[in-house]
């Protein structure tokens, strides 16, 4: 368990986060966390990021997949 001091930060105070937790989590400098209070816990967490087409695009291997689907045999009208 890695312990942190609360130092004082003008008015308010702040912690500094250990570089193995930073390295672990890959959090950068001015990424916004969300903070919950959880009973006596403070529960730190990167919120869901979306992404870019472009970087949809970069991480694209040039593989489809398609897989066909058995529906079973028609039981209406369904047009084939």
């Amino acid at each position: 368990m890695d312990q942190v001091r609360v130092k004082a930060w003008g008015n308010s105070r702040g912690l500094i986060l250990p570089k193995r937790i930073i390295n672990l989590l890959d959090i950068n400098i001015d990424d916004e966390l969300n903070l919950e209070i959880v009973g006596n816990s403070i529960v730190l967490t990167k919120p869901y990021k979306h992404k870019s087409f472009e970087e949809r695009m970069a991480e694209y291997g040039g593989k489809i997949s398609i897989c066909d689907y058995d529906f079973g045999e028609p039981k209406g009208k369904e047009m084939l």
